[in-house]
């Protein structure tokens, strides 16, 4: 016998809602600083959550194709805008939106539509009850192990600029030059899911799992769709993981191969990025003298003196 779904009522939200209040009083108490931060977050969660189930008993009552393709492209939308809020370096102009967003769309989209149509086949594929859930869980996970990698590669490549412009100089190409930072950068995007792989169903219970048994699912049914999510999940923020950090690193370097002003990827502030020769010590983008970090003397790089 299926057990019935327990309802929460608005009373049982409004106690939880309450004992978060208390923890961002202590962290104010405490001056810790994330209290107004945990407070939008927290009230981001009750007005987006409710907006959501609003949306998705509209879809389930008219599941049509344009409706479910629409409500995909919002979220892989608003999942391409918090890739970009969340790089301490972001690429200017459309590529701090646009590369995250491209990654999500060839790897979840592709991802999602193929666990539909080929494994889990609800009639209609595009079924609102499946094809939502599925996109949202992959879309999230891609876009932590996307921000996190893209992060990661242009903090490395901003701390060890004068590395790359050495490489360069001894005639190794882009690739070569930010080899170790790109792999670094992948690993970071690749670890947390690995990670939740292997304390799957020992450390934690993953929440789709959790969700279903709540529902009155059979235990076994709700293991067998957790490991296909998850599975899809890893492939996804996998390839999600290395196409974006592969469009990435090209991008740091111009169709010549040389190291980009650090003003087009580092939310604008350049101190004397690069200049026309390795280190002309004005950069060519906006016009300011010399690296307050880094001297070039040190790293034996070629530069021109402007004087």
């Amino acid at each position: 016998m299926t057990p019935e779904l327990i309802e929460l009522h608005p009373l049982d939200l409004t106690l939880a809602g309450g004992l978060v209040v208390l923890l961002a009083v202590l962290a104010w108490v405490g001056r810790l600083g994330v209290t107004r931060p945990m407070l939008i977050a927290a009230a981001r969660t009750v007005v987006q959550l409710l907006l959501v189930g609003l949306i998705l008993e509209t879809l389930f009552a008219h599941a049509t194709l344009y409706w479910v393709a629409l409500m995909g492209l919002v979220m892989l939308l608003v999942a391409g805008y918090e890739v970009m809020a969340r790089q301490k370096r972001r690429f200017a102009g459309f590529w701090g939106f646009g590369l995250g967003t491209v990654a999500m769309f060839l790897s979840s989209f592709s991802v999602a539509v193929m666990a539909l149509v080929a494994l889990v086949q609800p009639d209609p594929w595009y079924q609102p009850q499946y094809a939502i859930p599925l996109l949202g869980m992959l879309l999230g996970n891609t876009m932590n192990g996307i921000a996190l990698s893209v992060d990661r590669l242009t903090d490395g490549a901003w701390q060890q600029r004068g590395t790359i412009e050495a490489r360069l100089a001894l005639g190794a190409t882009w690739s070569e030059a930010v080899e170790s930072i790109r792999r670094d950068a992948m690993r970071s995007g690749m670890i947390p899911m690995i990670n939740a792989m292997a304390a799957a169903g020992i450390v934690s219970l993953p929440g789709m799992m959790t969700g279903q048994i709540l529902a009155g699912a059979p235990p076994m049914e709700a293991v067998k769709y957790q490991i296909l999510i998850m599975f899809l999940i890893t492939v996804g923020t996998g390839f999600g993981t290395l196409a974006a950090v592969w469009f990435a690193a090209r991008r740091l370097f111009d169709e010549r191969e040389r190291l980009r002003c650090p003003a087009e990827w580092s939310n604008g502030h350049c101190r004397g990025a690069l200049g026309e020769d390795h280190y002309c010590g004005i950069c060519r983008e906006c016009g300011e003298r010399e690296f307050d970090e880094f001297d070039p003397d040190e790293a034996g790089v070629p530069h021109l003196r402007v004087e």
